[in-house]
Formats: C-alpha cells, sequence, structure tokens
C-alpha cells in the first residue's frame, strides 16, 4: 500500500553534515522523496509538532532543540513508507537501535537521535500540513523502481 510519511532530519544531524548520507539511504531504499526543504523551524511549528507532549517535564527541550538549528523537512511516499522508514531509521533510543540504521549507526544519545518520521497515518497527515502546503509536493513524476514495476505489470 503506498502511502506517505513525514520525514525530519533533526538539527544534530544537520549541523553534523549527515544531510546527504540520510538522504541517500532513504533512496537507496527505493523511497520517493516527494517534498524536501532545509528550515529554521518556528516556535509555532513546534508547539504543533510536539503537542501531545505539551505538559511533560522533557517538553521545554523538545522544543528548544527542534528549534536550535535547522531541519531538513521531507515527505516520503512508497510502499508501507511510514513502517518501512520506522525500520529504516532504528529505535528512538540509538541505545537500542541496530547497527546498519540510521540511528543505530549515527545517534549517540537519546537526547540527538538524528531523525524523526511519523508513527502512523494521522500523525504523518498532521505532520505533513505543519511543514508543507499541498502545492509544494511534488508527487507527478515517477522513480526508476516505479517504471520498472509498471513495465513488469505490478
Amino acid at each position: 500500500m503506498t502511502e506517505r510519511t513525514f520525514i525530519a532530519i533533526k538539527p544534530d544531524a544537520v549541523q553534523r553534515g549527515l544531510i546527504g548520507r540520510i538522504i541517500g539511504r532513504i533512496e537507496e531504499k527505493g523511497y520517493k522523496i516527494i517534498a524536501l526543504k532545509m528550515i529554521q523551524v518556528s516556535d509555532e511549528q513546534a508547539a504543533a509538532h510536539y503537542a501531545e507532549h505539551y505538559g511533560k517535564p522533557f517538553y521545554p527541550r523538545l522544543i528548544k532543540f527542534i528549534t536550535s538549528a535547522p531541519i531538513v523537512a521531507m515527505v516520503v511516499e512508497g510502499d508501507n513508507a511510514i513502517a518501512g522508514m520506522r525500520q529504516i531509521m532504528g529505535k528512538t533510543n540509538p541505545a537500542n537501535a541496530e547497527v546498519g540504521t540510521i540511528r543505530g549507526d549515527f545517534s549517540p544519545e537519546m537526547s540527538f537521535n538524528v531523525i524523526h518520521g511519523s508513527d502512523g497515518p494521522e500523525s504523518a497527515d498532521r505532520e505533513i500540513a505543519i511543514y508543507f502546503k499541498p502545492e509544494e509536493i511534488c508527487d507527478a513524476w515517477q522513480t526508476s523502481f516505479e517504471i520498472l514495476r509498471e513495465k513488469m505489470g505490478d
């Protein structure tokens, strides 16, 4: 099932120069990036993104971190993109993330886990709307994998 998910390369990864390596892993897996931009997250966007954590002890730290430097915001599309991207990212706590996952390879600790991905269809829709206008999503093209699948009749 083709679906969309929101992915953010977090400030720590941007500052460490990991943008290309992370995007490469997404593309190598065969997912299609249909929206992409580097932005400085506003306080309003941060509050909307982390609304479910409002009032929790770690909420102020989340807001401070996500607004501390630019992020790379993306909409990724593909078969089972939400679960697939969560697998590529690895467990939220890098101490538990497998080697070969983005967090397992690049994250030094929980506070600096380099990437965010939506955890379900509802959060994907909500998060995409926080960072992208509908006209910023470019989905009217095919990847070489999609072209091959079409030729094979899948």
